[in-house]
C-alpha cells in the first residue's frame, strides 16, 4: 500500500464530538504506516499529528482489531485535536494488517514490538502513553506489567483503560457459565467486519440467524448456525471450559497487574460486561501501592452517554501526568450512585465504612436479618425451555435496569422479598450470595439477582451473578455435597453502588439460568463442546436454621 498524508483543518467554532469539546489543534493524518513485528510481519497503522503542537505531550498508542476509521478513528483524531500525537495500529489479521487474527493470543508480543518501534521514530515526542477501551484496553494490559518489569525503558509511562479487563477468559466462562450472547455475538460481528460491504452494513439490523443460533446444541455448532462456517477462536473458546487450561492462562495478564507502577486512569460503568474484573484489577493496583484514578458511571458497554466524560477525564488525566496541568478532581474515585442518580467523590473503591451484612432467605419468600426456621423452596429447571435472560450487562445498546415483575411469575424463578425498609439501605461493592442448593441433575447453574422493589410493585434489577456446578470446567472447584446432597454455592454478584429508599424492599431472585446471556446448562455434566442431551433438573434451595441460604451485602454506613 502507498503511504500518503492527508491534512485536515478545522475551524474553532465550539463544535463537539458526542458531547466532548474539541481541542485547539488542526490535525494531519499519515495513513498505512508499516509497523514491523518480531516475526517479520508489518502491521498497518495511522498516525495522527497535531499541527503546530510543541511536542510536550506524549505519543499515544492505540492497538485493536476494529479498524482505524469510524468512531475509533474519531477518538484518535479527538486526542490529536488536544495536542497528542496518536499512533493507531490494527491487530494482526485485521483491517489490512497481515497474519491470522487470533483474539488475545498475539497481543503481548505485538504490543512490545510496537512500543519499541514507536520510541525509535522521528515523530516520537519523547514520552509514551496508551489509550483505549474494551479490546483496546486488553491490548494495554497485555504489555503493561511485563514491560514495566522486564524493560521499563520502553514501557508506557501512563495507561488509560476504559471498560476493559486483563483476562478475557474469565468473562467467556464466567464462574463456569459460557457467556453465549457476548461470545457468539462478538464472533458474528468480527466476521462481518472481515467480510465488509453489505455484511458490515448488516450489523445495523437484527439478525434472525444469530437469535436461532443461540438455541443450537452442541455449543460448538453455534458459529456455523449463525455465520455459516466454523470460526477457529469460537471453537477454541467452547472447547476450553477450564480456565486453568494453558489456552487461557497464556492469555491472562491478571498476574502481572501488580507490576504496573506507571499512573493509571480507569473508566467503567455499572452495566458494563467487564465491570467486576476491572474493579478487581483496580484493587490489585491499590494493594500494590499504585492507586489509579477511577470513574464509574451509569453506563453499559456501548452507552453513548459515556463518551463526553470519558474524553474529558482521559485528557485531564494525561495532561496532569505529562504537562503538570491541574485536574480539578476532588478525589481519586468518582462514582455514580444508582437509586439517587448522584455522583460521589470517594477516596477509593469500595469506599470506607463498608461492612458486610448478612440477609437470610426464609420460608414463603422472605429475606431479612433475623434467624428463621429451617425449610426449603423447590422449582424445576428444563433446559429445553430455559429460563430467559432479562436485561443485564451485554454488548447491546440498552443495558439499563429492567423490571423483573413479570419474569418473577415464572415457575422456574423463585423470589424472596424483605419487608418495607424503615430506613434507606446503601450498597457499595460486590454482594456475595451463599445458596445452599440440591439438584437432581449432575450439573446445574445458580443465577442470583438483587432487585429494588418499589411501592408500585416494580422489581428493578440492581445486580446479579451466576455460577455453574458439576461441569467439566468446574469440578475441581465445586463445593462438596453434604450427607443430604446440599452444596453451599458461593458466588460474587456484579459490583453495585445502589441506594434503596425507605419504603422500598430488597428483592432476591434465584433461578438456574439466564439464556442466552449465559448458555443453558444441559444438565448432563458432559463437555459443552459436544453435549446435545438434556436433563430436567429438580432444584431445592435450603433456607433457615444454621446452614440456610444468605446474601452478604456490602453496606455503606456513611
Amino acid at each position: 500500500m502507498t503511504t500518503f498524508r492527508q491534512r485536515l483543518t478545522r475551524v474553532m467554532d465550539g463544535r463537539s464530538r458526542k458531547g466532548a469539546e474539541l481541542g485547539p489543534y488542526a490535525v494531519e493524518i499519515e495513513k498505512d504506516l508499516r509497523v514491523p513485528m518480531d516475526d517479520g510481519i508489518e502491521l498497518l497503522a495511522d498516525l495522527y499529528r497535531p499541527i503546530g503542537a510543541d511536542g510536550s505531550l506524549p505519543t499515544i498508542v492505540i492497538r485493536g482489531p476494529y479498524g482505524r476509521s469510524g468512531s475509533l478513528g474519531g477518538a484518535a483524531r479527538v486526542l490529536a485535536y488536544e495536542g497528542f500525537t496518536v499512533l493507531f495500529v490494527s491487530s494482526r489479521g485485521t483491517w489490512g494488517s497481515p497474519g491470522v487474527f487470533q483474539p488475545q493470543v498475539d497481543e503481548q508480543r505485538d504490543g512490545i514490538a510496537t512500543h519499541r518501534w514507536t520510541r525509535a521514530q522521528p515523530w516520537f515526542t519523547g514520552r509514551l502513553a496508551t489509550f483505549g477501551e474494551s479490546y483496546m484496553g486488553y491490548t494495554q494490559w497485555a504489555v503493561a506489567g511485563k514491560m514495566q518489569r522486564d524493560e521499563p525503558e520502553n514501557a508506557p509511562e501512563a495507561y488509560v483503560l476504559q471498560i476493559t479487563m486483563a483476562d478475557f477468559g474469565a468473562i467467556t466462562w464466567n464462574n463456569g457459565a459460557f457467556a453465549l450472547r457476548n461470545s457468539l455475538g462478538w464472533t458474528r460481528m468480527m466476521d462481518r467486519m472481515d467480510r465488509g460491504g453489505l455484511a458490515l452494513l448488516g450489523m445495523l439490523f437484527p439478525d434472525p440467524k444469530l437469535e436461532k443460533a443461540f438455541d443450537v446444541l452442541p455449543l460448538s455448532a453455534g458459529d456455523s448456525a449463525a455465520i455459516g462456517r466454523q470460526i477457529s477462536w469460537y471453537q477454541d473458546w467452547v472447547r476450553h471450559e477450564d480456565l486453568g487450561d494453558e489456552y487461557w492462562t497464556k492469555q491472562s495478564h491478571t498476574g502481572s497487574v501488580p507490576d504496573v507502577t506507571a499512573p493509571v486512569f480507569m473508566l467503567t460503568g455499572w452495566y458494563d460486561i467487564f465491570t467486576p474484573w476491572q474493579l478487581r484489577t483496580y484493587r490489585q493496583l491499590v494493594e500494590a501501592g499504585n492507586a489509579p484514578f477511577l470513574t464509574i458511571g451509569p453506563w453499559g458497554h456501548i452507552s453513548s452517554g459515556k463518551a463526553a466524560p470519558a474524553h474529558r477525564d482521559s485528557v485531564a488525566f494525561l495532561k496532569s501526568v505529562f504537562a503538570d496541568e491541574p485536574w480539578d478532581r476532588p478525589a481519586p474515585v468518582r462514582a455514580f450512585q444508582t437509586g439517587t442518580d448522584v455522583w460521589h467523590d470517594l477516596p477509593e473503591w469500595p469506599p470506607p465504612a463498608v461492612t458486610s451484612q448478612s440477609w437470610l432467605l426464609g420460608a414463603e419468600g422472605t429475606v431479612g436479618q433475623n434467624a428463621v426456621p429451617p425449610g426449603s423452596t423447590r422449582y424445576t429447571y428444563d433446559p429445553d425451555e430455559p429460563t430467559p435472560a432479562v436485561g443485564g450487562p451485554s454488548l447491546l445498546p440498552d443495558t439499563d435496569p429492567v423490571d423483573n415483575a413479570e419474569h418473577e411469575k415464572r415457575s422456574d424463578v423463585v423470589t424472596f422479598r424483605s419487608s418495607a425498609l424503615s430506613t434507606p439501605l446503601e450498597l457499595a461493592g460486590e454482594p456475595v450470595a451463599h445458596i445452599r442448593v440440591r439438584s437432581s441433575a449432575p450439573s446445574f447453574d445458580v443465577f442470583v439477582r438483587i432487585t429494588d422493589v418499589g411501592p408500585d410493585g416494580r422489581s428493578m434489577t440492581v445486580c446479579d451473578g451466576v455460577r455453574r456446578i458439576g461441569s467439566v470446567g468446574t469440578r475441581a472447584t465445586d463445593p462438596d455435597a453434604d450427607a443430604d446432597g446440599f452444596r453451599e454455592v458461593s458466588l460474587p454478584l456484579w459490583p453495585t453502588f445502589h441506594h434503596f429508599a425507605a419504603g422500598h424492599r430488597l428483592g432476591i431472585q434465584i433461578s438456574s439460568g439466564a439464556h442466552p446471556r449465559y448458555a443453558r446448562n444441559p444438565g448432563t455434566g458432559e463437555a459443552a463442546f459436544d453435549a446435545v442431551s438434556t436433563v430436567v433438573a429438580q432444584q431445592e434451595v435450603a433456607h433457615g436454621g444454621l446452614q440456610g441460604s444468605r446474601i452478604d451485602l456490602p453496606v455503606w454506613s456513611r
